[in-house]
């Protein structure tokens, strides 16, 4: 017997259209292979910046429904439950711990995009609550991390996805088989390109933890510190504890294109240096960042920049990739 036939239509259903959800273009099963009861419902935990992008993917589907919005921020996870609530004429429950999610058996898939140190930690609880994933980049806050998160997804039978978005672009898949057909010649040099005009944040210092925001709950399996306006809530990614710098916000994107479209393995050799060369603020990360990724025995080399603030484009590119 098929792996599809033993484990049900309706589980069969939900686990291949999850696998097909991409937040950049909602391809999905269509509404005619579902029966009444074979709707999906999902969960979004971390709804302040791009999980509201993940709400409008998901409710754009059908046979797809958020029902449930997690942050620990409670302010903002109620103001986002009123204004998609709103918007879809649905009814979402705000939950700030997301235990409670994942011991929901009503939710059948969860969507990350809460901080980077919480990205691990939540797919594997889902994995392990027999729930399927989609998880923003970067997939972990760290290699380590990496490998729990494949564990848990094969242990578990889960589908776990990886938020790449430029690879569900049909233009992009596109130019990429244009380079793999040699449409320009032999390829042997990538360039990804994040200038992104990162300002001054300062050093706000520590204060009380303000109401409807727990803050244990948001720092997780990270280290504590005080709390801070410094971290909370997008200034987490300029932190080591926390984020990755934009090598592991934008860059992921920009480093994953140059390596899809060069047809490359992991490299042989990384150089990578960088520091703070303008603001006297707070973030740990290096604002100014240049890596090189050697592929000597396919003759290939990538090179990948962060700079921040004002940097001219290269060649019309500002945030992209340079083949």
């Amino acid at each position: 017997m098929s792996r599809e036939n033993s484990i049900g239509r309706r589980q069969f259903i939900k686990k291949s259209a999850v696998a097909g959800v991409a937040l950049s273009i909602p391809t999905f099963i269509p509404a005619q292979a579902f029966g009444a009861n074979d709707r999906i419902n999902g969960a979004v935990l971390g709804v302040n910046g791009q999980g509201q992008s993940h709400i409008n993917g998901y409710m754009n589907l059908d046979n797809v429904r958020v029902t449930t919005l997690c942050d620990p921020d409670m302010n903002i996870c109620e103001e986002r439950v009123k204004q998609f609530g709103e918007k879809y004429n649905t009814k979402m429950k705000a939950v700030q711990d997301l235990r409670e999610v994942m011991d929901d058996k009503h939710i059948d898939a969860v969507s990350i995009a809460s901080c980077n140190h919480w990205h691990a930690l939540s797919t594997i609880w889902a994995c392990q609550a027999g729930k399927d994933v989609y998880v923003e980049k970067p997939g972990s806050h760290n290699l380590w991390e990496g490998r729990k998160m494949v564990e848990a997804a094969a242990k578990y039978d889960r589908i776990v996805q990886h938020g790449v978005q430029l690879r569900s672009s049909k233009a992009i898949r596109e130019a990429v088989q244009l380079l793999r057909d040699g449409y320009i010649g032999n390829v042997y040099m990538a360039r990804g390109l994040v200038f992104r005009w990162r300002e001054d944040i300062g050093d706000k210092g520590f204060e009380p933890v303000p109401e409807g925001i727990d803050y244990d709950l948001w720092t997780g399996p990270a280290p504590m510190r005080p709390f801070t306006r410094n971290l909370v809530h997008y200034n987490w990614h300029w932190h080591w504890d926390y984020g990755n710098g934009d090598v592991g916000n934008q860059g992921i994107h920009e480093t994953d294109l140059c390596m899809w479209g060069l047809d490359v393995g992991l490299p042989t050799k990384i150089t990578s240096m960088g520091g703070k060369f303008l603001w006297d603020d707070c973030k740990e990360v290096p604002e100014v960042q240049t890596s090189v990724y050697h592929y000597p025995a396919e003759k290939k080399i990538i090179q990948f920049e962060v700079r921040h603030w004002c940097t001219n484009l290269e060649d019309g590119a500002g945030v992209g990739n340079i083949f």
